[in-house]
C-alpha cells in the first residue's frame, strides 16, 4: 500500500471533519470544532506546519557503510526510534465512527510495541477510557504512556492510582489541554497547574512522569523544577566495578530527566552496594546505602539522586564514581 492508497482508505473512514489532505498543515481544518482543527483563529496548527520545515537534518556523508542506529533508551527501554504515537481522544467526536477510543488504543498500542516504539493513550470525562487502556498495555509488558488531563488533584490521583497499581512504564499530563471546556466546568483547581502542584502530582506517581504541551524556556524550567521528565537525551556510563567478593561487575549509570538510574542488566547475577557519597561507605544507613540486583532498573532514592553515587569496595581509590 503506499500513502495515496492510504488516504483513499483514510476519507471513507474518518469522517466530516478531517478530510485526510496529502499535506497535514492545518489549513482545511482550521478554526473548526469539533474536529482535528485549531480553535480561532484557526492559525496554529499551519503555523507549526510552517515552522517544521525550517528544520532540516544534516547529513554526515563520512560514515560506516552500515544502517543507521536510531534506536534510544528512555526509562530502563531500548526503543527502535525517538518516535512516539501522540495521544488521541474522543475519536468518534472528533475522527468519524470508525473507532471508538477503547478499539483504536487497543491497535495503536499493540502496533507500536510491535515496531519497538510505544504510544501515548488520551484521556476523556469517561474514566473507563485510561482503565480500558491500561488493561490493553498489560500484556505488553507496561508499555504505554497514559496522558492524563489536568483534571483537580483528586481525579488526577484516582488515576495515578490505576498507574501504580499496575506497573505502568510512564505516565503523562497533556497541560495545554487546561483550557477545555469540560475542565473549566470541574472544581475551581481543575486546569491549569501551579509548579508547586505539578510537583504533588509527579511525587505522587510511581513512574517517570511527562509533562506534555510545554511552549516557552521557561515553561520547560518550570518543569523541571516541579521534578518532571523531560524527553532530553539521556546521558548513559558504563562502568566496571568490583563488588564485596572482588569480583568484576557491569553496570549502566543513566541521568535521565533530572533522575540518576542504575541499570544492571548487565551484573550477571551479582548484587553490588550503592552509597549516596564516598561518606557514606564508612557510615552506612538505610538512607544513604542501596543493594541492587542484577537484571533490575532502579530510579534511587531522592536522597541519591541529587549526589555522587559511590559504588563498592568502600575504599575511594577503587570506587567507581558517577556524579549528577
Amino acid at each position: 500500500m503506499n500513502y495515496n492508497e492510504v488516504l483513499e482508505n483514510a476519507r471513507g473512514c474518518i469522517g466530516p471533519y478531517c478530510k485526510a489532505c496529502p499535506v497535514c498543515n492545518g489549513k482545511a481544518c482550521g478554526n473548526a470544532m469539533p474536529g482535528p482543527g485549531c480553535k480561532y483563529p484557526g492559525n496554529v496548527a499551519a503555523r507549526n506546519y510552517e515552522k517544521w520545515q525550517d528544520v532540516c537534518v544534516n547529513m554526515d556523508t563520512l560514515c560506516a557503510n552500515a544502517d543507521p542506529d536510531i534506536s534510544f533508551p528512555l526509562f530502563g527501554r531500548t526503543f527502535s526510534a525517538p518516535i512516539f504515537v501522540a495521544p488521541l481522544g474522543a475519536l468518534p467526536l472528533h475522527y468519524g465512527d470508525k473507532h471508538t477510543d477503547q478499539t483504536y488504543n487497543r491497535i495503536m498500542l499493540k502496533a507500536s510495541c510491535e515496531y519497538g516504539v510505544a504510544g501515548f493513550t488520551g484521556d476523556g470525562v469517561d474514566p473507563e477510557i485510561m482503565k480500558d487502556a491500561v488493561k490493553d498495555m498489560l500484556p505488553l509488558g507496561g508499555i504505554g504512556v497514559p496522558t492524563i488531563k489536568p483534571w483537580n488533584k483528586e481525579a488526577v490521583f484516582e488515576k495515578l492510582d490505576i498507574l501504580n497499581a499496575n506497573g505502568i512504564f510512564a505516565a503523562a499530563m497533556d497541560v495545554d489541554g487546561a483550557g477545555l471546556p469540560f475542565l473549566k466546568a470541574m472544581n475551581p483547581n481543575a486546569g491549569s497547574k501551579t509548579v508547586e502542584e505539578m510537583k504533588e502530582i509527579i511525587d505522587y506517581a510511581k513512574m517517570p512522569f511527562i509533562i506534555k504541551g510545554i511552549m516557552t524556556v521557561k515553561g520547560a524550567e518550570k518543569a523541571v523544577e516541579a521534578k518532571a521528565v523531560t524527553l532530553t537525551k539521556d546521558v548513559e556510563q558504563n562502568v566496571t566495578v568490583k563488588n564485596a567478593e572482588g569480583k568484576d561487575v557491569a553496570l549502566k549509570i543513566i541521568l535521565a530527566g533530572g533522575n540518576i538510574y542504575v541499570d544492571t542488566e548487565l551484573a550477571e547475577g551479582e548484587v553490588v552496594a550503592l552509597y549516596v557519597d564516598e561518606a557514606a561507605q564508612k557510615a552506612p544507613t538505610e538512607e544513604n546505602r542501596l543493594e541492587v540486583a542484577a537484571k533490575t532498573f532502579v530510579e534511587l532514592p531522592e536522597a541519591f539522586a541529587s549526589a555522587v553515587i559511590a559504588v563498592e569496595p568502600a575504599t575511594a581509590s577503587d570506587a567507581a564514581v558517577a556524579s549528577k
